[in-house]
């Protein structure tokens, strides 16, 4: 068996998807260099209240009566404090757009491995598109049950080019998802006690980083020993999610993993690391990550949204003497913040170790 383990594990260091591998008529185990261990003990119970996910009604933001926004704002401290992640129902992005997105994306995973190497590209998270499976094989000490591709669809709009559909579909779902994800930030910006263009403004989100990333996680013979991208929080400021109907998506809530479900037509949302910093750690970046199962395929796409490159982000001064409070991180440029994310020694590690005042 330790043979097999060995070939299995040498193999996998070869192959160029791990769709290839997965669909490997001799795979009947976890090839050692993808080995991951996750304790059951650590997963919450979503039938506890206390795990209860939050749910925000974006219609009430945009076409309810003032005191129905004001709710909602209301109750988005309370979400933004203790979880950093709800999900966004009636948004006003159609389902059949969510669903041809997945698709589309899905149609690209299925392309031949050499005509999917087209789109491979170096490590800069912000490339224009990069297709790859894993992470950085420079720096991974296990390797990632997924494969993936990333297309950055704003200030300027890119697009694959296979399969024919990607440019149309990709194009109208990232401008609708890009109008849900500044309503959240208005509303997040009044619910610190700011104006509601406050976030876009002093982040200046007009040419802000936005990026359309998809993942494809494939049937895995032993889940509980893989992982299709481990902790983590996310560098921009707030990012939206879809997937197909497979659940993966985990988030940290209160010292527990919690595998989230939802409705087949709402947005996962979560709070990203320059909130935090923003906010001087009174919004929450959440800690998440996804695993994967031995049933059948899921896809989501994930679509970040951040402040412009050159954008230095700092605790916003009105927050700071409002709450009468000195600064918990030091300013930094956002494409220096990326770049210190992405580099070996933060590995699995949380960045705001290094910019803590």
């Amino acid at each position: 068996m330790a043979e097999v383990a060995a070939a299995q594990s040498t193999e996998a260091l070869k192959v160029t998807s791990i769709k290839s591998l997965a669909e490997s008529p001799a795979l009947n185990s976890v090839p050692s260099a993808y080995g991951f261990t996750i304790n059951p003990n650590d997963e919450a119970d979503p039938n506890d209240p206390e795990f209860a996910i939050p749910i925000v009604d974006m219609s009430l933001l945009t076409s309810g009566s003032p005191e129905q926004r004001s709710k909602i704002i209301h109750d988005l401290v309370k979400i933004c404090q203790e979880w950093g992640f709800f999900i966004a129902i009636n948004h006003g992005v159609p389902e059949s757009l969510m669903k041809a997105m997945i698709e589309t994306c899905h149609g690209f995973f299925s392309l031949p491995d050499e005509e999917k190497n087209e789109f491979k590209s170096g490590n800069d998270v912000l490339e224009m598109f990069k297709y790859g499976t894993s992470y950085n094989l420079a720096l991974d000490k296990f390797l990632l049950w997924r494969d993936f591709f990333k297309v950055r669809v704003h200030p300027e709009f890119y697009s694959l080019y296979k399969p024919a559909c990607f440019s149309e579909v990709s194009m109208e779902f990232s401008k609708r998802a890009r109008e849900v994800a500044l309503e959240i930030t208005r509303a997040i910006s009044e619910s610190l006690g700011l104006e509601p263009n406050y976030i876009h403004n002093a982040m200046n989100m007009d040419r802000g980083i936005q990026m359309l990333a998809a993942n494809y996680y494939p049937p895995c013979p032993r889940p509980e020993h893989a992982i299709g991208i481990p902790h983590h929080t996310d560098h921009g400021l707030v990012t939206l999610l879809i997937q197909n109907e497979m659940k993966g998506l985990q988030v940290e809530h209160n010292g527990k993993w919690l595998t989230v479900d939802g409705p087949p037509n709402g947005f996962f949302v979560n709070l990203a690391d320059q909130m935090q910093i923003l906010t001087n750690g009174k919004y929450k970046s959440v800690m998440h990550r996804a695993t994967v199962n031995n049933k059948a395929t899921r896809i989501s796409i994930a679509i970040p949204h951040g402040p412009s490159v050159d954008t230095v982000v700092a605790p916003a001064p009105e927050l700071l003497e409002k709450e009468g409070q000195a600064p918990k991180y030091l300013a930094m440029n956002y494409k220096e913040y990326i770049q210190l994310q992405q580099s070996g020694k933060n590995y699995m590690k949380s960045t705001f170790d290094h910019i803590r005042v």
